[in-house]
């Protein structure tokens, strides 16, 4: 019996012995559906991966352009370690060392390109806290010369939360790069300082690792001079726990530290608004053009000068080693000083009043970005002086700065130490002129005349006016800086 006609009771019943089958046509019309959707996802998916590829490439390239912008020194700084170059033989020891290789350099290539302003992708955006949206970053530098009281000053600068202060990071420059004698030398030096300065401005702070003796391992090191001076240094998350049997040359004043992390340092600079740093080594106003210039900073340069009588004096006392050619001179009565002791003072007036001259004729790249500050105003009215510097900054100043400034300028005496801020300072700023003989006066106003007349220091005629309370050597000067 055929069996074609038959159906077992639990065979599928199909759409086409219902009656129910698809045309031909339809079902060529649905498959060219399907096949246009595949196409089309296909086609998007390439959009998508060009996009992103075009995206990194913009990415790389604007980092290939800062690279060419930046100097040699940070390249060299963030530059992989030489025991992670290549061996002969084109390969690394093993994939542990490779790892390794690629976690540092990886490092290094996120600071490096936090300090050219690219916003690092992915997860290292959330490795560095941002820093919190407020006015313009602004870089102040103090410029000044050794005892004109800009330990006193920067402390205004210093005690502000939102600002990343330094205290005389150039130190380590000087005690580490040597110049030969000649005309060349000032030049050089400050070519150095210069470029050092923009480098701390950009929070890049490993600069310093190449200066500081002996060589900082890991990043970390003991001997940050002064490093208690600068609040920031020693506030957390920068002071890390205290270390014990480890010996800080420069430690912090208030709490204990450990070493110093130049990693965390260069990281909190970047989460401050803004940055501040005082320098006594900066002695050519011009030398900072490039700075003033570089769209990546903002710079505001205060220059603090002081009575340069009163700077004599007080350099004697702290740095006596120094000057004993000038006290055997006082001692024995000799009718002349040494002409290089002279000289050398004389170029110092100087050099202080041709960078003050260059910078109130307000040239357009330092339109703006110039003050002039005597210490002695400072001393007198220290608030007043406080509020006109932050204006000039374009800084908002804080009850911090102010109670600091009331609590710290009406001492009963001066705190003992060359780099005391604790000042009585409406009574002391004009101390030296009591202690200093006549004729030593005499060989200041002689060298640095020229200097004392642009800043408005009137010369003692005779000992008595010198220490005649009642006869001012101090001019009635305003606010010397232009809007």
């Amino acid at each position: 019996m055929s069996t074609a006609g038959l159906r077992s009771p639990h065979s599928p019943t199909f759409p086409m012995e219902k009656g129910l089958s698809l045309p031909q046509d339809c079902r060529d019309f649905v498959h060219s559906l399907r096949m246009r959707g595949k196409y089309a996802l296909f086609l998007a998916f390439v959009v998508i991966v060009f996009v992103f590829i075009e995206k990194e490439n913009k990415i790389i390239s604007r980092v290939s352009d800062k690279l060419k912008q930046i100097p040699q020194t940070l390249a060299e700084a963030n530059s992989t370690d030489p025991a992670l170059v290549l061996a002969e033989n084109a390969s690394l020891l093993s994939l542990s060392e490779l790892d390794s290789a690629f976690s540092q350099l990886q490092s290094r290539l996120r600071n490096l390109s936090l300090q050219l302003g690219v916003e690092p992708a992915g997860e290292e955006e959330e490795a560095v806290e941002p820093r919190r949206p407020g006015p313009p970053r602004r870089h102040v530098l103090l410029m000044a010369t050794t005892r004109t009281g800009s330990s006193f000053v920067g402390e205004f600068f210093n005690q502000q939360g939102n600002i990343f202060y330094l205290f005389e990071p150039l130190w380590h420059i000087e005690r580490t790069v040597s110049f030969e004698q000649g005309g060349a030398n000032a030049a050089g030096s400050a070519l150095v300082y210069r470029d050092v300065l923009k480098q701390l401005f950009l929070c890049d702070l490993y600069v310093l690792e190449h200066f500081i003796t002996p060589l900082p391992e890991d990043h970390l090191t003991q001997f940050m001079f002064r490093r208690g001076s600068s609040r920031s240094l020693c506030e957390d998350p920068v002071c890390t726990p205290f270390v014990k049997k480890v010996f800080e040359k420069y430690h912090c004043k208030n709490r204990r530290c450990g070493p110093l992390n130049v990693t965390l340092a260069a990281e909190a600079c970047r989460r401050k608004e803004h940055m501040a740093l005082k320098a006594v080594r900066i002695r050519q106003l011009e030398f900072l053009q490039p700075l003033a210039e570089d769209p990546r900073l903002d710079l505001r340069v205060i220059q603090l000068v002081r009575d340069p009588r009163a700077v004599l004096a007080s350099r004697m006392v702290a740095f006596a080693g120094k000057y004993e050619t000038w006290k055997k001179w006082l001692a024995e009565g000799e009718d002349r000083l040494r002409e290089e002791e002279v000289q050398r003072l004389r170029g110092n007036c100087e050099s202080i009043r041709l960078s003050a001259e260059l910078g109130l004729r307000q040239p357009a790249w330092l339109r703006g970005r110039y003050m002039l500050v005597r210490y002695e105003d400072v001393a007198r009215r220290p608030l007043q002086k406080a509020r006109e510097m932050y204006r000039f900054a374009g800084i908002p100043l804080t009850p911090q700065v102010e109670d600091w400034i009331q609590k710290n300028t009406q001492a009963a005496r001066d705190s003992s130490g060359i780099y005391s801020t604790q000042k009585n300072s409406s009574e002391q700023f004009e101390k030296w002129r009591f202690s200093m003989p006549f004729k030593l006066a005499e060989v200041v106003q002689a060298a640095c005349g020229p200097a004392m007349h642009l800043f408005g220091y009137k010369l003692a005629r005779d000992a008595a006016s010198l220490t005649n309370r009642s006869v001012s050597l101090l001019e009635e000067r305003g606010t010397f800086w232009v809007t």
